[in-house]
């Protein structure tokens, strides 16, 4: 083809050729259609296309010699893409050829270790076979030894051989030739080389460098220098015949009720792996810390092998050492006394009138509280240790536990009152407790005093005194005067001669606790009457569920002391709680075995209280529910200043109701009311008693808030009346108290005539000199009065509003002190009916 100038045109050799085609469709309707058919051309490439050329042709070839159709970039596509395959074939040839190589080296290097072995085998074998050798050689020169002796003349011979060698031995033989001697070199080398044993050998030997530890962990984990040592050992010892197995070690395993697997593991001294699969294979799926019965323990204790020691949780209690006094050890003691006897009979007042104290003013009412122990030097310096119980019924719990504690009961009666109840309870507690007693005939002053019938009732109760031919002192006494006091005091010296009271004070302390309170400043504080031992400052010390260290010693006066001794009362300060009038305090060696203690106690406690509430059946839980259902129950919620007092208070509220109403005490504890005290009331609908304790701010608001009615007692008659009359609905007109003020004590002042004036600050309410009063120490009543004078400035005022400064005296009482909270009420007659 060209065009119209003569050129030629691109185009197609040999053109295409058209033709045409038949279509059929549906219904028999038919097309023809014109095509254009195109022939393939077959090009055979020529010998000498694909080789390079002159001018620039050896990349694509010459064009007259490729085949038809490849461009130059195709063609040099082509052998680029041939060189690549060549090139990757013959990597990985290489590589064929490296991982050949490098399995050929491990099998060299496996082959040398084998080799290693094997040589380091042979020469144990070898050393083995030397050593029988030479002891053969050894007992062949001794037999020769032997025989030279006994031939004298062979002597000179014998001693010129020299001893055969096993290569001489072998030179001896006939036609074998002579050794060559070797040199020091060649000797050197023929000794087994335990240095270096092949490239690949793990094992070490000798002390372990830093460069040997870094160039043996470039070829992975490598075997420690105690596992290779003990490879040689047991390789020695098999050598040697001495490859027998260990024998186990039988041991003696304690058992407690539950143990960890982990720990069972421990005890028994195997792996805790080998624990846990015997386990799973009696069916028990359990990790190392978890823990397991007793019963399932001791199967597995017995399939290792070892022997089962059962204990007991209470075991932990044997580190309190029981240990036995030797007389040679014991000295002797003060007698603790207890003075016991009915309410109002002068107890106290005898006790004062000994110690020569005003113990009697700190009582509300006059009335015994608590226990007080005091010790008291007589004129002929005997030292006396004094227990005051109260008198009255609700606190026979209290005088039982001072029974417990003492070696003397003097028995105090009122000559003009003569036997009581609370007398004949005193009597009870003394015989139980086994000690003896004496009889104190008190009041012997008054005009209708009447001794003799103090002694003729005591006949009714099996004590006959010794005016009456008995063996029970008695003595006439009277506080008011002092009469007979000397002669009491004789009495108990001699009383305590008869019994030779002794204790060991070098050994660890053992007491028992009169009374326990918690201090708002101090904390739990318990009073501890020591009766073996010497208790010290910085003791460990366990006593019922509580625990703790000495941290300080106070005595009877109020001083610090560093240690008591046996008979001598202390406050405790330093514990984690405050522990139950009545327990007993031992003294251990560590914290651990104090705290463990403590806690096993804690838990037996709360284990023993649900299986008492869990122990009643149907029967009786439908009888109680029906009995319920008939009782109107008066619920309170009882908090006092010390446990002794809120025992007493829980027992006197127990003997309240009959088969139609009764007292529920909800919760009982000692401190100040708190707001959890007024949430608990609140929900139970009880009014909140407070035996000689307050309500602190936030209570008082809480209380205020949700209407919970507050109620506080010093005295327990007044308290148990209160209850008594409310459970019976005969509530009469009553006299209740109405606070209205609250005032802070900043400054004391001394002013002559006066005495102690208070400068306070009226932080609430309003303060009136006609009021009644109240003084307050953490939260704590301490005296309640009336007000001597209520100034404003240096005029006397009828009252004083809240925010003003004022100054205040009370009626017979100084012990004020800065920061004391004077509570202002007033009291009024206001009818009460039951709801």
């Amino acid at each position: 083809m060209s065009d119209s100038d003569g050129k030629k045109t691109l185009g197609l050799r040999g053109g295409s050729r058209p033709g045409q085609v038949k279509q059929s469709f549906s219904h028999g309707r038919t097309k023809n259609v014109v095509v254009e058919t195109k022939r393939k051309r077959v090009v055979v490439p020529k010998a000498g296309a694909a080789k390079g050329g002159a001018g620039g042709k050896a990349a694509g070839g010459d064009p007259s010699k490729r085949p038809a159709g490849i461009s130059d970039a195709e063609m040099e596509r082509r052998l680029k893409a041939l060189q690549a395959a060549k090139a990757r074939e013959a990597d990985e040839a290489k590589a064929r050829e490296e991982e050949e190589k490098r399995r050929e080296q491990e099998r060299q290097r496996r082959r040398e270790e084998a080799e290693a072995k094997e040589r380091e085998q042979r020469e144990i074998e070898e050393a083995a076979r030397r050593k029988a050798e030479e002891e053969e050689a050894r007992k062949k020169r001794e037999a020769e030894a032997a025989k030279a002796k006994a031939k004298p003349a062979a002597a000179p011979a014998a001693k010129a051989a020299p001893a055969a060698t096993p290569a001489d031995v072998e030179a001896a033989k006939p036609g074998a030739k002579p050794a060559p001697r070797k040199t020091e070199r060649e000797r050197t080398d023929d000794r087994p080389n335990r240095s270096n044993k092949g490239k690949g050998d793990s094992r070490r030997s000798g002390k372990l460098t830093v460069n040997q530890a870094l160039a043996g962990g470039e070829g992975g984990r490598q075997r420690s220098l105690a596992a290779m040592k003990r490879k040689q050992e047991r390789m020695r010892q098999k050598a040697m015949g001495g490859g027998e197995a260990r024998e186990k070690v039988v041991r003696d395993v304690q058992l407690p009720e539950t143990i960890v697997v982990s720990e069972l593991a421990n005890r028994m001294a195997e792996r805790v792996a080998d624990v846990v699969k015997a386990l799973m294979q009696n069916g028990m799926m359990v990790t190392q810390n978890q823990s397991i019965d007793a019963d399932t323990a001791e199967l597995i204790i017995e399939e290792f092998g070892h022997r089962v020691q059962r204990v007991s949780d209470a075991d932990v209690e044997d580190v309190i050492a029981t240990v036995e006094d030797k007389p040679d050890d014991l000295k002797a003691r003060p007698p603790v006394i207890t003075i016991m006897g009915h309410v109002d009979h002068g107890k106290t007042s005898l006790l004062d009138a000994i110690r020569n104290a005003k113990v009697v003013a700190g009582e509300a009412g006059g009335i015994t509280q608590h226990i007080g122990a005091y010790q008291v030097q007589t004129d002929s310096g005997t030292t006396l240790t004094f227990l005051d119980t109260p008198g009255h019924a609700a606190f026979t719990s209290m005088r039982a536990r001072g029974a417990q504690v003492t070696d003397i009961v003097v028995l105090v009666v009122a000559a003009d009152d003569a036997v009581m109840p609370q007398t004949i309870e005193a009597i009870n507690h003394a015989k139980a407790a086994g000690v003896p007693m004496i009889v104190a005939i008190n009041k012997i002053d008054k005009p209708e005093a009447n001794p003799d019938k103090v002694r003729t009732d005591l006949l009714h109760h099996e004590v006959i005194v010794e005016k009456l031919s008995g063996d029970v002192q008695d003595v006439e006494v009277s506080a008011m005067n002092g009469q007979g006091l000397d002669e009491l005091l004789e009495s108990i010296a001699l009383q305590s001669e008869i019994l030779e009271l002794k204790a060991n004070p070098d050994r660890a302390a053992e007491g028992a606790v009169i009374e326990a309170q918690l201090d708002v400043g101090r904390g739990p504080v318990a009073t501890v009457l020591v009766q073996k031992g010497t208790l010290k400052r910085g003791d460990i010390f366990v006593v019922g569920e509580q625990w703790g260290k000495v941290r300080a010693l106070i005595n009877d006066k109020g001083e610090r002391v560093d240690e008591a001794g046996p008979s001598v009362p202390v406050e405790v300060l330093g514990l984690n709680g405050t522990p139950e009038a009545g327990d007993v305090l031992n003294v251990v060696e560590t914290e651990a075995q104090a705290r463990e203690i403590a806690e096993y106690r804690e838990q037996a406690a709360k284990d023993k209280r649900a299986a008492a509430g869990a122990a009643t059946t149907l029967d009786q839980l439908l009888a109680q529910a029906k009995e319920d259902e008939n009782v109107k129950e008066l619920p309170i919620l009882v908090k006092a200043d010390v446990q002794g007092s809120a025992e007493a208070i829980v027992q006197a509220m127990e003997k309240i109701g009959n088969e139609e109403v009764r007292v529920r005490v909800l919760h009982t504890g000692v401190g100040a009311i708190t707001e959890t005290d007024i949430g608990l009331a609140e929900a139970s609908g009880a009014p909140v008693i407070g035996f000689n304790v307050r309500a602190n701010a936030p209570a008082r608001n809480a209380a205020n808030q949700k209407g919970v009615e507050i109620r506080y007692y010093s005295v327990i008659y007044d308290l148990v009346d209160d209850v008594k009359a409310a459970a019976s609905g005969l509530l009469d007109a009553e006299i209740r108290e109405t606070f209205i003020g609250y005032a802070e004590i900043k400054e004391v002042f001394k002013v002559s005539g006066v005495g102690k004036v208070a400068g306070c600050l009226v932080t609430e309410g309003i303060a009136r000199r006609s009021a009644g009063v109240r003084l307050l120490r953490d939260d704590v009543v301490i005296h309640e009065g009336t007000l001597k004078t209520l100034k404003r400035f240096k005029d006397e005022v009828a009252e004083v509003q809240s925010g003003q400064e004022c100054g205040m005296a009370f009626e017979k009482y100084d012990d004020i002190r800065p920061g004391d909270v004077i509570e202002i009420f007033e009291r009024q007659e206001v009818e009460r009916t039951l709801d």
